[in-house]
């Protein structure tokens, strides 16, 4: 149970470490930013409390002290939970606004120090062994130091937990949100870890013997410290993820056009600003957003002028699908403008009926759905 109880502890470890490296990156745009200032601070703290707890087990003495390398690691979880509290309230409110509530914080956290110290040093008697402080003792002095720093993890648990879903109803930035909801639910499983850790500290003094289940904590304590490392860098990289979906999206739309554009473009040549080249859709990687917007235009365009050769007695397609029926006028009126016999009711004679679309994602889906269809028929 030891050594995996270690491992535990390593994964956290690895875990904010890997966050931290991340957030080094942007060191030189941010390190005057007292939210970025509360982030790598809160990210250095999570990687000595987790390297502290992989290798207390084997820092049986420490300047001296026996145990120390557990109130080491113990006052570095209070200041990690303490950084972590000013970490959310400088996200969603201005420092000026805060300066109190953060003094209160610090100072809570300092006298918190200072109590856990002085009970460290009195409970820690010559031959105190260290899986006292680890499992829990029936000392009423060590109880009480584990209890009160159990309290000092679990308190920030609920109020973080409590101000992410407000703060992530609230903010319309979207990763800012996934942030704040991953929080919350990581602040749940640390919660739970704390809740278990209580029944480990009090089992000695009820005589409940565990067994396996002693492990519990680490586990929850592993869970909660990966997915707030996961959180904590979530608006740096997600805005990344959303720039390549959107990429994605755009690329697929972009070639998806093409055989209605190049069929438009034949038959109406000066839509485009630039003729096709042979690579066509392939190019143009850089500029993709720009592309897609000329595309759509441009088929507008090309559409727009076929118009007096479009069949108004003709408005439907199979099963009422209206790209479908679009996609065939177009490729009726393409060939009855190379013919030069335009119908008896065109639509440039009366209503043009658009698809009304809202916005230019709407726009693009709906012309990606009639060049498909166009696609299918040619």
């Amino acid at each position: 149970m030891d050594a995996l109880r270690t491992t535990l502890f390593a994964l956290s470890a690895v875990s904010s470490y890997a966050a931290l490296l991340y957030k080094l990156f942007s060191m030189r745009r941010s390190w005057r930013d007292p939210a970025y200032i509360a982030l790598m601070t809160t990210l250095i703290l999570q990687c000595v409390t987790f390297t502290f707890g992989a290798l207390s087990p084997n820092l049986g003495t420490l300047f001296g002290v026996p145990n120390l390398a557990i109130l080491l690691l113990h006052l570095a979880a209070v200041a990690y939970c303490i950084s972590a509290q000013l970490l959310l309230m400088l996200w969603a409110n201005p420092l000026a606004e805060i300066r109190a509530r953060v003094r209160g914080w610090i100072l809570s956290g300092a006298a918190l120090f200072v109590v856990l110290t002085v009970l460290f040093f009195v409970s820690n008697r010559p031959g105190t062994p260290g899986s006292a402080y680890a499992f829990g003792s029936t000392d009423p002095l060590i109880l009480g130091y584990l209890l009160l720093f159990i309290v000092s993890q679990a308190v920030p648990c609920v109020t973080i937990y409590r101000q992410c879903l407000p703060y992530a109803r609230s903010t319309s930035r979207v990763w800012l949100r996934r942030t704040l909801r991953t929080l919350a639910v990581g602040a749940v499983v640390l919660f739970l870890y704390c809740a278990t850790r209580t029944v480990n500290i009090l089992s000695p003094v009820f005589g409940w013997h565990l067994g396996a289940w002693a492990i519990l904590p680490s586990v929850f304590s592993a869970v909660g410290i990966v997915m707030v490392s996961f959180g904590l860098t979530m608006p740096s990289w997600g805005e990344h993820v959303s720039a390549v979906a959107r990429w994605r999206r755009n690329y697929s739309s972009y070639r998806a056009l093409y055989p209605l554009w190049h069929s438009l473009y034949e038959s109406s040549p000066g839509i485009a600003l630039e003729p096709p080249s042979e690579n066509e859709p392939d190019r143009h990687w850089s500029d993709l957003h720009y592309r897609l917007h000329r595309r759509v235009i441009e088929i507008r365009d090309g559409w727009r002028a076929l118009r007096p050769y479009m069949d108004r007695s003709d408005g439907t397609g199979p099963d009422g699908d209206q790209a479908v029926a679009e996609a065939r006028q177009i490729r009726q009126a393409l060939a009855a403008k190379t013919s030069g016999v335009a119908p008896a009711e065109s639509r440039d004679n009366g209503a043009f009926d658009d698809h009304d679309a809202k916005t230019f994602a709407a726009e693009v889906a709906w012309l990606t759905q009639v060049s498909e269809a166009y696609g299918r028929l040619a």
